[in-house]
């Protein structure tokens, strides 16, 4: 056998995936978003969520909701706490690497680990694979570029040691010094499709280490044209299709995050994120963003997730089947071997 076949990898991905090879995946990892929530509904000061309430509000995210997906994305704080006992076996896990504190210059944002974790410890935690959040533009100063670029790349190499797939998200971001500038983890009405695009065609290269994009929209998802065949439509789906063609070309499956859009905002990012070839979606708050402003109010919160949000999850589940693209695991490096003892000596 000529190539290591990634077997870890490869079980990890096909873990995360449906059977009929779609990531359909949820993400309750976020933690900003979730704590500056639960500040302002309760009035309380910054940084003053309590881990109490935060870890049950993922626990009732996975509870109402982990059947109904092919893999939850969970954060090692407050999500392993409170999900792993509530997750369905069946269910595949990815965790998060990266923590949601990040240093922001006037040059661009670099990212770094959460303290005290690290890809052997989701490795160890059983996890199916790492997923990494990169904030990037390829126009940020060139110490900030290659800080993101050799963070990604480390995580990638220590992913390959331990064998285990890489799930990496990109997001471009306003500088500090701009008008627009905020730290919110959503949408920008003035993104810009070409850092998007840029931003993807640096990071298929296979020197990362990815094995999974999770790629937002090139253009806002609040503001998509609907797909009638006119020509803001055509325009849109010019640029997913420059994003599909990047991936497809580099041989490397992607899926979509929601980045706090509606659900029919979501289903329609979705239509031309399919059109142009996506394996699926790992998306969160578009799909229980709604049923959380129920909170404090725990009963509440978990009826209209196992109604709305169920309802949001099958429709995007019917959308995938119908028209995503499948992946489907190689292990045709397996065939070419010859004799007992060949596969011990070449799983390196």
């Amino acid at each position: 056998m000529s190539t290591n076949p990634r077997l870890g990898k490869l079980r990890g991905l096909r873990r995360m995936a449906t059977p009929a090879g779609h990531f359909n995946m949820m993400a309750v990892d976020q933690r900003h978003q979730i704590s500056s929530f639960i500040e302002k509904k309760l009035g309380i000061g910054a940084d003053a969520a309590s881990f109490a309430d935060m870890v049950a509000i993922k626990r009732v995210l996975v509870e109402a909701l982990g059947e109904h997906v092919s893999a939850v994305l969970l954060d090692p704080n407050f999500s392993f706490p409170a999900a792993l006992a509530k997750l369905p076996a069946r269910t595949g896990f990815l965790v998060t690497l990266e923590d949601h504190r990040f240093e922001d210059t006037p040059g661009g944002r670099r990212s770094h680990s959460i303290r005290n974790w690290s890809v052997e410890k989701i490795k160890r935690a059983g996890g199916d694979g790492v997923k990494l959040l990169t904030w990037f533009r390829p126009d940020a100063d060139a110490d900030i570029l290659a800080h993101q670029k050799t963070f990604v790349e480390n995580v990638g190499d220590e992913c390959r040691r331990q064998d285990i797939a890489l799930v990496l998200e990109l997001l471009v971001y306003p500088f500090a010094k701009s008008a627009r500038h905020n730290v919110d983890y959503g949408e920008s009405s003035s993104r810009q499709p070409e850092l998007v695009l840029d931003s993807v065609r640096e990071f298929v290269h296979p020197r990362y280490g990815v094995d999974l994009l999770k790629l937002e929209s090139p253009l806002p998802g609040a503001t998509l044209p609907a797909r009638d065949g006119g020509a803001g439509h055509l325009q849109a789906q010019r640029r997913f299709d420059a994003m599909g063609a990047i991936c497809r070309d580099a041989g490397m499956p992607w899926v979509m995050l929601s980045a706090g859009v509606t659900p029919e905002q979501f289903m329609r990012v979705m239509e031309y994120a399919y059109a142009a070839g996506a394996n699926g979606f790992l998306a969160g708050r578009a799909i229980w963003w709604d049923a959380l402003q129920q909170f404090p109010d725990f009963g509440k919160f978990a009826a209209q997730l196992r109604e709305q949000g169920r309802a949001t999850l099958r429709e995007l589940d019917a959308l995938t089947l119908r028209a995503g693209t499948r992946w489907q695991p190689d292990y045709s490096a397996l065939d070419s071997l010859k004799s007992e003892g060949e596969m011990c000596a070449a799983y390196t």
